[in-house]
């Protein structure tokens, strides 16, 4: 078994490949914290997992990966800052790959997603809508992280949802007038079928997506949820489509002791990585 995440940062580098970068922030937190130790829980968890996914048939030492370690602060700005500043990456060509941290670090990918590919999808998987304008005085929380996506699309762009199950009335009133919300998995994988081959699809994946009962360690939980059967036939179509990016956020493994949640969601994530191997 080979560990797939390096904990060693290593510099930007111009080769092709896939990129890995953890963003360590859990400062909006409503509930439970913890969230800022989930990269390196996924890196600590991928070291008992197989580089060989039965599931695609693909092996991740067949990829070029790099990690380019961590960033950290307790001010979102100063975040913002280091990431833009850190991010040279040519999304077309080298795709990233973003572990939270809490919910709302995934603007930052997302933003740069968004400019990068004119008519992108974002699928966002998760339990919560996160549609408000703002939460607490806070419009960066992580209750409104895809509100502020929503802000940042061209008439081209869209957010597509699956796994909501907690909302405000005017949350999911936005998603149904928008037709954003997909209600089942059959609705989920029969929409992303249909998607040209060619459209850009980015995913925002916050683990309370699953069921507390696969993955407990999660700052807000729901019962509910999809689970690891469920995200596979998911990632089995997006590695069929042009899937070019993708953030997994949320992990809290001290809210699990036993581990389980870091090593479902680490090999969630060697299905993701795989998932966009044709862009390596």
């Amino acid at each position: 078994m080979v560990e797939f995440i390096h904990s060693k940062k290593v510099e930007f580098q111009n080769d092709k490949g896939i990129y890995l970068l953890g963003i360590n922030f859990d400062g909006t937190a409503c509930y439970r914290k913890g969230a800022r130790l989930g990269p390196n829980a996924l890196r600590e968890a991928s070291d008992n997992l197989e580089t060989y996914s039965p599931y695609l048939n693909a092996s991740l030492e067949d990829l070029n990966l790099f990690d380019l370690g961590n960033i950290e602060s307790d001010s979102f700005e100063n975040l913002i800052e280091e990431f833009e500043s850190l991010i040279e990456l040519d999304l077309n060509e080298s795709p990233l790959i973003t572990f939270g941290g809490e919910h709302s670090i995934s603007i930052m990918p997302i933003k740069a997603y968004l400019e990068s590919f004119e008519n992108l999808l974002i699928l966002q998987c998760d339990a919560h809508a996160d549609l408000r304008d703002e939460y607490l005085g806070n419009k960066n929380s992580h209750a409104c992280i895809m509100k502020r996506s929503l802000d940042l699309l061209n008439d081209q762009q869209e957010i597509v949802q699956y796994g909501i199950r907690s909302g405000t009335k005017e949350e999911y009133d936005l998603m149904r007038s928008s037709h954003s919300l997909k209600n089942s998995r059959k609705e989920i994988i029969d929409f992303l079928n249909q998607i040209d081959d060619q459209r850009p699809i980015y995913l925002t994946l916050d683990v309370d997506f699953f069921d507390p009962s696969f993955v407990p360690g999660t700052g807000t939980p729901e019962a509910g949820g999809e689970s690891f059967e469920g995200m596979i036939e998911i990632l089995k179509v997006l590695n069929n489509k042009n899937f070019v990016g993708a953030d997994i956020v949320e992990l809290a493994p001290n809210l699990d002791p036993s581990g389980i949640s870091s090593c479902l969601v680490s090999k969630i994530t060697r299905e993701i990585i795989l998932s966009i191997k044709s862009l390596s």
